[in-house]
């Protein structure tokens, strides 16, 4: 069976830790999207990792992790965390798509350029490389990783993609411009460290679907970072959807059976762009500092994370367009410390109240319709069954349960593997 885990909201909702214990009933995880410019935290007996280009299943044995087509591959850091892994004595099995492409050195330095061109109407990017790396690979000007073992053709086509890019780096960053010799030198050096890996995924997926494999496909970021379904333009440049799984990763779309979306019990997000239910100062401050492991920051970027309460109306349409046939709700720990706890069930735009999410332009003018829920003041981590959580806090759960329109299946009261309520 092939199953999806996904965010429903703006990416940071707990992905990695559901992945990581669902991963015990899989054969193989796949990343099919994204690239290391968003990361998944995971602790369990290894100790604490932030994952950024490896699938959350590098810490079972027996699975086979696979980096997808779809996915944005960083050939240093993924090196690199694999080196950090094995000095944690973790050995993964690992596959990469020979079809996936690479994000090339001047795909970060163009990131970095076009962030401080613009200014104070930047994006908020994480500098990873990700926006130029789909640019071009639209553009049809990208480089898949099988490419680099035709070195001869390769090269002349690297030569070619830099007449361009140096004349946007002379001309309109005043930059250094580059070297085509020395960037395909430590292209080569790179391949030829990553190649062990290299295989094709798409006929191993494929074998694995006959055999009756269960394959878990794991997303990056949030229904609300789609670029086509997200808070256009602040979104990331690849599809955070379910659906993009069976591209991204190669597989069947009638195969993905089952969508678990993962939902954060409050709001967050990194990055610029729309966020209704946000709240500022000390109110947002003290949330972050009690959100997730080590407080509400990047994986990646370690930027405190904008903070805001739950919001039904997002939520819901992230569920929506997610396709999702159930619901993990995580960090629900992190409430603990509130007498109140106020929900966003609508918004109020032009005098009116809507319900459905609406597109950006929209988006911008809206404010909340807050509601307000009783707290249950008291530490709900170490809780193993669902009726022994304190009456407000199932309250809670059910509240937003009703409101998603699909069941809460998962509750997650803590960071560690083991602190997951099933109901």
């Amino acid at each position: 069976m092939v199953r999806a885990i996904v965010g429903a909201n703006w990416g940071d909702e707990g992905k990695g830790k559901i992945t990581d214990v669902l991963a015990s009933e899989s054969d193989v995880v796949i990343r099919f999207q994204g690239g290391s410019n968003a990361g998944h935290t995971i602790i369990n007996e290894y100790g604490k990792f932030a994952l950024h280009q490896l699938p959350s299943g590098v810490f079972h044995p027996h699975i086979t992790n696979i980096i997808g087509n779809g996915v944005a591959l960083d050939i240093e850091k993924f090196l690199n965390e694999v080196e950090a892994l094995a000095a944690k004595n973790v050995h993964p099995k690992l596959m990469v798509s020979d079809r996936v492409q690479i994000v090339m050195p001047y795909h970060v330095l163009f990131d970095r350029y076009e962030e401080e061109r613009l200014g104070g109407k930047s994006f908020g990017s994480t500098k990873s490389g990700i926006a130029p790396f789909y640019s071009d690979k639209y553009a049809k000007i990208g480089f898949e990783i099988c490419e680099l073992f035709d070195e001869k053709t390769a090269y002349e086509k690297l030569k070619n993609v830099l007449a361009v890019k140096n004349l946007l780096l002379k001309q309109l960053y005043n930059k250094p411009v580059l070297d085509a010799d020395e960037v395909f030198t430590e292209l080569l050096i790179l391949r030829d460290k990553i190649a062990p890996y290299v295989g094709d995924v798409f006929q191993f997926l494929r074998k694995a679907i006959k055999e009756g494999k269960n394959i878990l496909l794991e997303g990056q970021l949030g229904a609300l970072k789609d670029p086509d379904f997200g808070i256009y333009p602040m979104v990331t440049s690849s599809s955070t959807l379910a659906g993009y799984g069976a591209v991204g990763a190669g597989i069947p779309p009638y195969e993905i059976k089952d969508i678990i979306a993962v939902v954060k019990a409050y709001s967050s997000a990194v990055g610029a762009g729309a966020f209704v239910s946000e709240i500022f100062g000390d109110e947002a401050h003290e949330l972050r500092m009690r959100g997730g492991d080590a407080g509400e920051f990047g994986a990646t970027t370690g930027r405190p994370r904008r903070m805001g309460w739950f919001d039904c109306v997002a939520s819901r349409y992230g569920v929506q367009v997610q396709g999702a046939t159930q619901v993990a709700l995580t960090v629900v720990d992190a409430l603990g410390y509130l007498d109140e706890i106020p929900v966003c069930v609508g918004y109020e735009v032009n005098g009116k109240i809507i319900k459905d999410f609406p597109t950006t332009p929209v988006l911008e003018r809206c404010k909340p319709v807050l509601e307000t829920l009783p707290g249950w003041k008291t530490d709900v981590r170490g809780i193993k069954k669902y009726e022994d959580l304190p009456a407000e806090c199932r309250n809670y759960i059910e509240f937003i349960e009703s409101q998603l329109g699909v069941p809460i299946t998962m509750v997650s009261n803590g960071p560690g593997r083991d602190e997951l309520i099933y109901r």
